[in-house]
């Protein structure tokens, strides 16, 4: 059976793409253009991860090219942005990072929390492993529905005893509990366990008491 992912290192990709911290504007913005990322963490030394410069850092250059005289002044942090001309000067430090260890729905509430994109994944130095996107903590809905039923199967079983008969079927990642539990207390760790199975989409109960 396929290992099913649960953490930052199941998904993320691990070749990332960095700047050190007297890289140029320019070879910036190519970087972002020729890897179509939206942002690039910012090395120092061996590796470690001192910030991250995003297309948010580097926009301010191109906002305060106007000389319209009703348009607001940028504030403090834009402009010093704005003059700035190397990673170390636009970057934001220090960098929102994550461990590879750490469960997807971490790395998930982070990006939320924060609204970033994307997020450098270091290891316990603060060196750089790799990246994880939003569009790398979906994979695990790409999971089959094969895979989520059997990883399913096993938490009912192990939450359904004793008594009881807990069926399981899965279509489109929406999963079904279905059949009969001995005690009805358990219909609510039963549905908290199934939500905590990365890769399901939502839940559906129909289940009885068994009596006698």
């Amino acid at each position: 059976m396929p290992h099913s992912p649960h953490t930052v290192s199941d998904v993320m990709t691990h070749t990332a793409i960095a700047v050190g911290g007297q890289a140029s504007y320019k070879q910036i913005v190519e970087l972002m253009k020729e890897w179509r990322v939206s942002a690039l963490p910012v090395l120092e030394g061996e590796g470690r991860v001192i910030g991250v410069v995003s297309e948010a850092d580097l926009l301010p250059k191109e906002e305060s090219r106007t000389d319209d005289p009703t348009r607001p002044e940028l504030p403090l942090t834009d402009r010093v942005k704005a003059g700035a001309v190397s990673a170390q000067e636009l970057m934001s430090s220090p960098a929102v990072t994550v461990h590879p260890d750490a469960p997807i729905a971490e790395a998930a509430r982070i990006m939320a929390q924060r609204h970033l994109k994307r997020l450098p994944v270091v290891d316990a130095a603060g060196l750089l492993e790799g990246i994880v996107s939003r569009s790398d903590l979906l994979k695990v809905f790409l999971r089959s529905d094969e895979d989520l039923a059997d990883e399913i199967r096993r938490t009912v079983t192990d939450l359904s005893r004793p008594g009881g008969a807990v069926t399981v079927s899965v279509v489109d990642g929406v999963v079904t509990l279905g059949g009969s539990v001995r005690d009805r207390t358990l219909i609510p760790l039963l549905a908290r366990a199934v939500r905590a199975v990365e890769g399901v989409v939502d839940i559906h109960l129909d289940l009885n008491r068994t009596t006698g």
